[in-house]
């Protein structure tokens, strides 16, 4: 639960992973962001035919009071979410659609500021680095480049873990109720708590 950007896609041209990694690390200095650099070169930079999950290249960062965001890829190019290979098994990893091909970001608690540069930085990337790049930005900054909506999203999941938060304070596990039972009355009183403003 939390304002999230989802997204996808391939590395454009092997050979300029340097370029690219060099100027994800410059970003992350710049803001003190902590960082951690995978293969920083394609074999004989060129993407592989072969689909091997125990070598990344790429880099990983993460924003202040965000979740890390991974630009890292296969050796085929194809951008990957290394804590999902990790825990997939084969069969998953086999998977032309697997999960392990896009990646989630939870942004909510970095800010709209942040947020926004975020996705900033992500159309620059874009644009120079990926192809058959999609993401799915829950704030619809980055369909929309709008501002205002962007803040409204902000403050609609902020009232959303606000009044999640309270429901658990207000309504503690009754004694002989079941988990499931337990989370039904509580999203029952978050969605009554929503609809009353």
């Amino acid at each position: 639960m939390g304002l999230s950007i989802h997204y996808k896609g391939y590395f454009k041209e092997a050979g300029l992973l340097p370029d690219f990694i060099r100027e994800v690390k410059d970003v992350a200095e710049i803001h003190g962001w902590e960082y951690q650099i995978f293969g920083a070169v394609f074999p004989e930079e060129r993407f592989s035919e072969e689909m091997v999950f125990d070598k990344f290249y790429g880099i990983h960062f993460t924003p202040t009071n965000s979740e890390t965001i991974s630009l890292v890829f296969l050796s085929n190019g194809r951008m990957i979410c290394p804590v999902r290979v990790k825990f997939s098994d084969r069969v998953q990893l086999e998977q032309k659609d697997s999960w392990i091909y896009t990646n989630s970001v939870k942004t909510q608690y970095a800010g709209v500021v942040v947020h926004q540069l975020i996705i900033h930085f992500f159309r620059y990337l874009n644009n120079k680095y990926f192809r058959d790049f999609e993401m799915k930005d829950e704030s619809y900054y980055w369909e929309t480049n709008d501002e205002e909506k962007l803040k409204i999203q902000f403050k609609i999941y902020d009232s959303l873990m606000d009044n999640f938060v309270l429901a658990i304070e207000t309504l503690p596990l009754q004694k002989d109720e079941g988990i499931s039972s337990y989370f039904e009355r509580l999203m029952k009183y978050v969605n009554d708590l929503k609809n009353s403003k």
